[in-house]
């Protein structure tokens, strides 16, 4: 799995990256439903396909809609950029389906070595604003999960007990679809367990956001802001609201 905060794609940036962009080859675009179930997503009447040629077929129709918006949204050229609910339904299509044991032993390794578990010996200020947003989301894990974790100082490898990740992989959801969009938030995140707590309503989206910048917010705090490094948590930003997005729409 990529470190936290690099996603498969990069950030846009240029005149000439979007003078590169595909024009928009439809006018109009709508929402079907499958006699099987789910919705399919149509460009003038023509199913839309992943880049692995599947169906863009979505679990439910309100997902189905929201995916819908990105395509009317788009002008004169076609910018996947912005449209990260359409990268994280081919991603889940393409990349999860079929192989969701592998996604989930990725997800069950991270939180292996999670975010939280990693503390500050200092300063103070940092120290205390990680116990304020992460102590939750352990006794998250250790009342509801019950995965107690073993917490570390610096950056020494503590290796969590056999029962603990045994608990963590119990819980991850095997539908390709929770499942993709858990695997996005737990990347862009640095933690499982953040994602396992959004996916079970344990946390709202914004503290668990919060949560995972906590030392990259204490940095800004200390020496300013760095306009390139915000430009890139912008667009991680947008990819995780999509992952979410699938969290509340898939339910």
């Amino acid at each position: 799995m990529p470190e936290k905060g690099k996603s498969n794609e990069t950030a846009p940036n240029g005149a000439a990256r979007k003078m590169s962009l595909p024009k928009r080859f439809y006018e109009d675009v709508s929402v079907k439903d499958e006699e099987r179930g789910g919705a399919s997503l149509q460009l003038d009447g023509k199913p839309v396909r992943t880049p692995g040629k599947a169906a863009l077929t979505l679990p439910t129709r309100a997902l189905a809609e929201a995916i819908a918006a990105e395509w009317r949204a788009q002008g004169e050229r076609i910018d996947p950029s912005t449209m990260p609910l359409t990268r994280l339904a081919n991603s889940a299509i393409d990349g999860v389906v079929g192989r969701e044991q592998a996604v989930v032993d990725d997800i069950a390794r991270h939180a292996g070595s999670d975010l939280v578990c990693y503390r500050a010996e200092g300063p103070k200020a940092l120290v205390e604003a990680q116990r304020v947003h992460w102590d939750p989301v352990l006794a998250f894990a250790r009342d509801e999960l019950k995965a107690p974790l073993i917490l570390s100082e610096g950056v020494v490898h503590v290796a969590q007990p056999d029962e603990t990740i045994a608990a963590l992989r119990a819980t991850i959801p095997a539908g390709p679809w929770r499942l993709g969009a858990l695997s996005v938030i737990t990347t862009l995140t640095g933690s499982g367990l953040l994602a396992l707590a959004l996916e079970r309503g344990a946390i709202e989206p914004e503290a668990a956001w919060a949560a995972a910048h906590v030392d990259e917010d204490w940095q800004i705090a200390q020496w300013g802001r760095d306009d390139d490094a915000l430009e890139r948590r912008a667009y991680r930003r947008a990819e995780f609201e999509a992952a979410t997005t699938v969290l509340r729409l898939t339910k």
